[in-house]
């Protein structure tokens, strides 16, 4: 006997269905130093989050900013879909057109297998912690 979709279990919590982007994404910034900004990304990474992440990045790169290195902190991340891929190539280029040194401080492995399958991880500076990211030279 076959099932109906009203006799199947509930999705569960953690999956979210809809809703406003700002509920799948958080974003915090920081200035360990002048030059310096690091941002915390936490949750979803997809095609309705993908645009806050490009939009606050690319701000750190406005003329006059005075922003030398910036380090996502991507541990955070739930998800990380090709929308947030392709953010994360974008924002990498535009770091260099600005002459803005661009890290990532990430373990994840929700994180690190979509940029392996992709074969981005040679075009990043990918770090264990926020402090190596901050250190490395």
């Amino acid at each position: 006997m076959s099932e109906t979709r009203e006799n199947l279990p509930s999705d569960p919590p953690s999956v979210r269905r809809g809703g406003d982007a700002d509920d799948q994404i958080t974003l915090t910034t920081a200035r360990p130093a002048a030059q310096q900004v690091i941002i915390t990304v936490g949750g979803e990474v997809d095609m309705l989050t993908s645009p806050q992440l490009r939009s606050l990045v690319l701000d750190q790169f406005e003329p006059g900013a005075g922003v030398e290195l910036v380090v996502l902190d991507l541990d955070g991340v739930t998800f990380l879909g090709t929308s947030g891929l392709a953010v994360l190539i974008e924002v990498r280029e535009a770091a260099h057109a600005a002459g803005v040194e661009l890290r990532l401080a990430c373990t994840a492995r929700r994180v690190l297998r979509p940029l392996t399958i992709a074969g981005l991880i040679p075009l990043f500076d990918i770090h264990d912690t926020i402090d190596g990211a901050l250190a490395a030279t």
